[in-house]
């Protein structure tokens, strides 16, 4: 593999990352705004299958948002910023 496929690899590579971390946090934002809009009917709903109070399903909901966004971190824009400096350091050294 040469040096240009290489770069073209990591961009592709790099895009991907940057759609899923787009994606995720699409998703967190509906999430929060499906919980505020409809917080109490998705409780009604949840609370007549589980033995739920309505303090647990809070925390339970911030939690879930919590975890996708350090995951989001984590495993999407980290990695895009990793690949970006390589790719910058590449091509500081040519």
């Amino acid at each position: 593999m040469n040096k240009d496929e290489q770069n073209n690899l990591l961009h592709g590579i790099a895009g991907i990352f940057l759609r899923c971390f787009f994606l995720s946090v699409t998703l967190l934002l509906l999430w929060f705004v499906f919980y505020l809009a409809a917080g109490d009917w998705a409780y009604s709903i949840h609370s007549r299958w589980f033995e739920i109070s309505r303090r647990d399903f809070d925390l339970i909901n911030y939690y879930g948002m919590a975890l996708i966004k350090i995951c989001t971190i984590l495993f999407f824009l980290f990695p895009y910023f990793s690949i970006k400096l390589v790719l910058l350091k590449k091509e500081r050294n040519t």
